[in-house]
């Protein structure tokens, strides 16, 4: 293997925020000839177009530099912090493109490692009315955590399903500076590898987010279709938290999000959307970062909670994941023109 390391004028000694995890380009196409076959009795649906024919689309939009961790890493620069990402990129054109987009982002670079012979990924984002399915592919990088210094925050998302050792790695660079925070966003392998071979990132981790349903995965328990949704929510936390988090916030699509900390479990309803949503790539991770990036500025779990759905709110007025990311400035602009009904809400 053939390593460089890509430098800024930045050090590491200022940074804020630490973003660990793979980095992609998506190519978002926007589908006008298809239609969803839809189950009766789930949610499940399919997206469907004419097996063996030429299908029209409408257009197409190639993003660098996206992914979890990116995303969250640009978020947090946007809102003011220092901010920075671990992750690998391909010796290929692409790999260059998502150097330059995180350079532009004002993301110090210091930590990505351009891997000689590799291919940078490369998602496919099939867009259809507000929805998208992603066509996935991770190249299987040889993961080695930098040399680094104590950080603020470290904020851990989606790697490949190789990283398992990786994660060792991380978790001792972890523990070496035990006043670090770490913020725990897991992406679809980390989900796979299961709880328990993950258990000490879990003991470690300080604010933990997914949706509803990827907590159902994680705990291997199927609550909500029995119970009603807030002692589903109630449950699902509170299993959760049982692995480590100190706090849990969980997901819900439209009906918004849930807090729980200090047993305690509050509701907080989406932002009320400024025009028609264009495509929703990247709400979670608009979500996830900003309520992260309004700890690290000193906010309280309850006023994080207030900032996360704005992000997600104009992330998803945009095609991808990183467009619609706002400055801290215009995010309070929001805040303060609430209507009275956003607000946090006490459930138990």
């Amino acid at each position: 293997m053939n390593e460089n390391t890509n430098k800024t004028d930045k050090n590491s000694n200022g940074i804020d925020f630490l973003a660990i995890g793979d980095i992609v380009v998506d190519a978002f196409i926007r589908l006008i000839d298809a239609h969803l076959h839809c189950k009766i009795d789930t949610d499940a649906c399919e997206l469907c177009v004419r097996f063996g024919d030429k299908v029209p689309y409408e257009s197409v939009i190639v993003t660098s530099a996206v992914g979890n961790s990116p995303n969250a890493a640009v978020s947090a620069s946007r809102l003011g912090l220092h901010s920075a990402i671990v992750t690998h990129v391909g010796d290929d054109k692409h790999g260059k493109d998502c150097l330059e987009s995180l350079i532009d982002n004002k993301i110090i670079t210091d930590y990505v490692t351009t891997e000689k012979g590799k291919i940078t990924n490369y998602h496919y984002v099939l867009s259809y009315d507000v929805d998208r399915t992603i066509l996935i592919k991770h190249s299987k990088f040889h993961y080695k955590f930098p040399e680094l210094k104590k950080v603020a925050w470290v904020y851990l998302s989606s790697l490949a399903e190789n990283s398992l050792s990786y994660h060792e790695e991380i978790l001792r660079y972890l523990n070496t500076y035990p006043d670090i925070k770490l913020a725990f966003q897991p992406g679809t392998f980390q989900i796979k590898f299961g709880a328990d071979r993950l258990k000490d990132i879990y003991k470690r981790t300080d604010i933990f987010f997914s949706n509803m349903e990827e907590a159902e995965t994680i705990l291997a328990k199927n609550i909500s279709n029995n119970k009603n949704r807030e002692e589903a929510v109630l449950e699902l936390s509170k299993g959760i938290q049982s692995l480590g988090p100190k706090i849990v916030v969980l997901s819900d699509g439209p009906k918004g999000a849930y807090l729980f900390y200090n047993d305690e479990l509050w509701h907080m309803p989406i932002y009320p959307d400024i025009a028609p949503p264009r495509e929703r790539t990247g709400a979670g991770d608009a979500f996830s970062s900003t309520f992260t990036v309004a700890l690290a500025l000193g906010k309280t779990p309850l006023e994080a909670f207030t900032w996360g759905p704005i992000n997600s709110m104009s992330v998803i007025q945009q095609i991808g994941a990183q467009a619609g990311l706002l400055s801290r400035e215009k995010l309070e602009e929001y805040l303060i023109n609430a209507p009275d009904s956003y607000r946090t809400k006490r459930i138990s």
